[in-house]
């Protein structure tokens, strides 16, 4: 197409509503089925489009996510490709990041150096797969200024997003951000179409509108409320209908799957859709891989067959991640990532269980995440009683999971 591509992805945030599993890292960073982090996702999104250049602006809590970059996305420097992360320079004065525009604004002079026609803004914390190249082409095809690819969502969920009304054509005629009363869309009072927070923007009228922003003090400088919101009444902005996309090897109940894994009970039911036995959510396809690192730890092992005494190693329903050694013990309707033992007679239902997390003789867990580097000592009992488990000092959700956070101590 003759156009020069940048890629800007927003990997800053503070993550506060996923706590406790933000509270060593960054929510980009944050384990997803298994063996990926959710950054993968948008990662692998573009460059299954052929679309290489990546800068991944970070800020609170990065040091996960910096290493997981750099070991785990390494481009062919020789091509000009590269995933890079960008921290917070305070480039423009003392202060950090004051919103997602204000992430570009300060990281201007990566535009300048790589002068791209377009540049995609997207948000590094959402769990799909999307073909961009067909973004960019409805871009291209409106001669827009910018364009925000939009998702129908119910409307009780629209007071979480920004909401959109659009014309025939794709123009967008009215945003309006996390609104208390979401307006349906036309002819579905029960759905609104809500933003997705993945935009692409002609150059100059990107930096036309951060610099514009950058400069109103009463500003939150955020893309949603500050510059989309003022924009489409200026300039030519479309909307971009997500279940139109497609990318090979898709299935037809997979189309518009997108999850904003932005709270512990959507992000723990956004894991659990991949252990079902046909998930709307394919990690399989060949066609469109998702990326991640590549471990030297050997294969997950189930050992013990004596089914007379019920110490039997074996998964039912559950994704179970290499370097696992289920010694003995059953695991059902559960998510695994590396290096995870369950030790014989326990039982695992229905749990997320991150790296190098030991399960002891005996136990039961159920409806648990427990994040990195958690020895859980033998007869020990969780998520059967709520008040119990908060008196052990456990976080227990409004959804009833309970979340045991890296690296803690079990009595």
């Amino acid at each position: 197409m003759g156009q020069r591509m940048l890629t800007m992805i927003l990997a800053g945030g503070a993550g506060t509503r996923l706590e406790p599993l933000t509270r060593e890292r960054a929510k980009p960073a944050v384990p997803f089925g298994g063996r990926y982090r959710i950054i993968d996702f948008v990662l692998s999104n573009f460059v299954n489009s052929g679309l290489y250049k990546i800068k991944v602006l970070t800020q609170y809590k990065s040091d996960s996510l910096n290493n997981h970059l750099s070991r785990s996305w390494r481009m062919t420097a020789f091509l000009g490709h590269y995933v890079e992360a960008v921290p917070a320079q305070m480039r423009t004065g003392s202060d950090w990041y004051k919103g997602s525009a204000d992430a570009i604004y300060q990281n201007l002079n990566i535009i300048t150096d790589e002068e791209p026609d377009q540049v995609f803004v997207f948000g590094a914390d959402h769990v799909y797969k999307m073909d961009v190249r067909q973004l960019l082409n409805f871009h291209l095809e409106k001669d827009a200024d910018c364009t925000v690819a939009a998702i129908p969502v119910p409307i009780e969920q629209g007071k979480d997003f920004g909401i959109i009304r659009a014309g025939p054509d794709g123009r967008m005629l009215d945003f309006v951000e996390k609104p208390s009363d979401p307006p349906p869309m036309p002819g579905n009072p029960k759905m609104c179409l809500a933003s997705m927070g993945n935009y692409v923007f002609k150059t100059d009228a990107l930096v036309r509108e951060v610099v514009r922003d950058a400069a109103d003090e009463k500003s939150a400088h955020d893309f949603g409320k500050s510059i989309i919101s003022k924009m489409f009444r200026e300039s030519r902005v479309f909307v971009y209908d997500f279940a139109t996309n497609s990318y090979p090897g898709q299935q037809e109940k997979e189309r518009g799957y997108w999850r904003d894994v932005g709270n512990i009970d959507v992000y723990y039911a956004s894991n659990m859709d991949l252990v079902q036995v046909e998930p709307t959510f394919n990690l399989y396809n060949d066609r469109w891989p998702i990326y991640t690192s590549i471990s030297n730890l050997p294969p997950a092992k189930f050992v013990f067959a004596d089914r007379e005494n019920n110490r039997v190693g074996h998964a039912t329903d559950s994704l179970i991640s290499e370097g696992c050694i289920l010694s003995g013990g059953h695991v059902a309707r559960s998510v695994l990532s590396p290096k995870v033992r369950v030790n014989s007679y326990a039982e695992v239902t229905d749990s997320i269980l991150f790296e190098n997390v030991e399960i002891g003789r005996h136990c039961r867990i159920r409806r648990a995440i427990i994040d990195k580097n958690v020895v859980v000592p033998p007869n020990t009992t969780i998520g059967f009683d709520p008040e119990e488990d908060r008196r052990r000092g456990f976080v227990v959700t409004p959804g009833g999971l309970v979340v045991i956070p890296k690296g803690m101590k079990l009595a």
